[in-house]
């Protein structure tokens, strides 16, 4: 799977990264390729449904159509009369979707008294390359990250957009991202290469071990085609301080730079840069990995620095470019020449609570995956919306903010949903005791059977009341709901809560999240 783990993998990977850089993109033709796309769109989607879904007996989805009697024709017929959205909502009323441990392989698609049997592997998009591939452990669960040089080109369009709507072409960038066998830092240098706009610095989270070696070899290939990449540096996240000199040098040699990196890594940086006493002023953050939340906000912007953040999925990578006029931290335009989304009414456990569930379906044939109203586990606010910046003025009239998970906590029957575990860990909890949002954590884990709570505190807080702690957490996540205030009081009664002093987890591919999930999953 590994393209570095033979001396052939990293030949044949040289081979399609020089066939990658050998002709460079500038900007417009990356808005005349967005434009055609734009236009494009209903019959890029019915291509794609006929090819990848009708075309292939394999698929789970043609199951899911013929179980609701929807052929292709049908389909057709919709997209004429309603757009594409309105074909997605008609087919979702008919079962045609999937939610995500569906579409993990979790657990069988059952439709009325009619179970699916499926692998994750069925959802394989049996047109698109696979230039790397290989086995990670997410945030949610282990996965296959794969990487495309197609799509990478086909998403580079939208970085020279993003390049010119925040003026960075002439800035020196920096990355802070893993190296293999994440995928994420990887492609950035590699679109940024495809613009003819180096990076000055990769700076990595993770250390460079035997198969990362080999990765650095095929860097070292890029250079025989007079294109090469940077070479990666080890920066941990404890020594966010070194990120943050760079960074206050090329603020005084009169340029500030820009960094792209996780979202509570860009937090580390701000909050070395203010103890060190460097000035970062005037630095551009692009984040990712975690919700860009008021409180990393504020962080950010005490240190007179600019942050924005896109959408993104490994699935799909780019979902979402952030909007230059925004109305929150996290305004997105949703690329629509590329897939489209549907919002369907979604009850969360006791609470009762409804949230606009987001449905996401590939409308290109390049993307690893076929998703066809696939279940996100993430709400939104969407609004159409005319913003003035450059990503509107092509079209992207669809607008995204407030994107949260509705990934739910659930333990002794109580249970919350992401919004309120990043409110209560990014700003109950540090107004309450002091330190950062990046200071606390809920991890959730099972010990002799047991489910378990801990409340992760660093170090860097000082002395807190334990039992102080313990009742501020429950007095919170109980709220005003009766059901829940009974649920808390079990927490109570099983010591279900406790305490942790360390730094929060991150996880492999560097994000800390507010809820971590510990779980002993050997690797396929």
């Amino acid at each position: 799977m590994d393209p570095f783990n033979s001396l052939r993998g990293i030949v044949r990977y040289a081979r399609e990264l020089r066939r990658f850089l050998r002709h460079p993109l500038s900007s417009q033709p990356c808005r005349s390729a967005i434009t055609h796309r734009l236009r494009a769109r209903n019959e890029n989607f019915l291509h794609t449904l006929d090819t990848c879904v009708y075309g292939n007996p394999r698929s789970p989805y043609l199951r899911l159509l013929n179980l609701a009697g929807v052929q292709f024709s049908d389909v057709v017929e919709w997209v004429r009369r309603s757009g594409v959205e309105g074909t997605l909502a008609r087919l979702h009323d008919e079962g045609v979707y999937v939610t995500r441990d569906e579409f993990r392989g979790r657990q069988p698609i059952v439709r009325g008294n009619r179970e699916l049997p499926v692998q994750v592997e069925d959802f394989d998009n049996p047109l698109a390359s696979k230039d790397y591939e290989v086995w990670t452990t997410g945030s949610r669960s282990v996965r296959t990250e794969v990487m495309s040089f197609a799509l990478v080109e086909h998403d580079t369009a939208y970085q020279a957009i993003f390049l010119d709507d925040f003026q960075l072409w002439d800035r020196p960038m920096a990355v802070w991202r893993p190296v293999p066998p994440g995928t994420a830092g990887l492609k950035i240098v590699l679109a940024h290469m495809k613009l003819g706009n180096p990076i000055a610095k990769w700076f990595s989270q993770n250390l460079i071990t035997w198969r990362q070696e080999r990765f650095v070899a095929s860097i070292y290939a890029s250079r025989l085609f007079g294109r090469a990449l940077p070479l990666p540096v080890h920066v941990p996240l404890q020594l966010a301080s070194q990120i943050a000199g760079w960074l206050a040098e090329q603020r005084a040699q009169g340029t500030p730079a820009w960094l792209d990196t996780n979202a509570s890594s860009a937090v580390r940086v701000c909050l070395a840069a203010r103890e060190q006493g460097v000035d970062i002023s005037g630095t551009f953050f692009r984040l990712g990995g975690e919700p860009y939340t008021p409180a990393k906000a504020k962080v950010i912007a005490d240190s007179r620095s600019r942050a924005v953040i896109p959408y993104a999925m490994s699935e799909l990578d780019w979902i979402g470019i952030a909007c230059a006029a925004p109305l929150d931290v996290d305004d997105v335009h949703l690329l629509t020449d590329k897939l489209a989304a549907i919002q369907q009414p979604k009850e969360l456990g006791i609470s009762g609570l409804t949230v606009g569930a987001l449905f996401l379906t590939s409308l290109v044939s390049l993307t690893p995956k076929v998703m066809l109203n696939f279940e996100t586990d993430d709400y939104a606010v969407v609004e159409e919306r005319a913003c003035g910046c450059a990503l509107g003025q092509l079209g992207f009239y669809t607008h995204l903010r407030q994107i949260r998970s509705y990934a739910k906590l659930t333990s002794e029957g109580m249970s919350f949903v992401g919004g309120e575990l990043i409110a209560l860990i990014e700003e109950v909890l540090p107004a309450r005791f002091g330190g950062q949002a990046t200071d606390y954590q809920l991890v959730e884990e099972e010990e002799n059977g047991l489910p378990r709570i801990s409340v992760v505190i660093s170090p860097r807080v000082g002395s807190v009341d334990d039992e102080l702690l313990v009742h501020t957490v429950l007095t919170y996540l109980s709220g005003q709901h009766q059901a829940r205030q009974m649920a808390a009081d079990r927490w109570r009664e099983a010591h279900t809560l406790r305490v942790m002093r360390r730094e929060p987890y991150a996880t492999g591919t560097a994000k800390t999240l507010p809820l971590h999930v510990l779980r002993n999953e050997p690797p396929p």
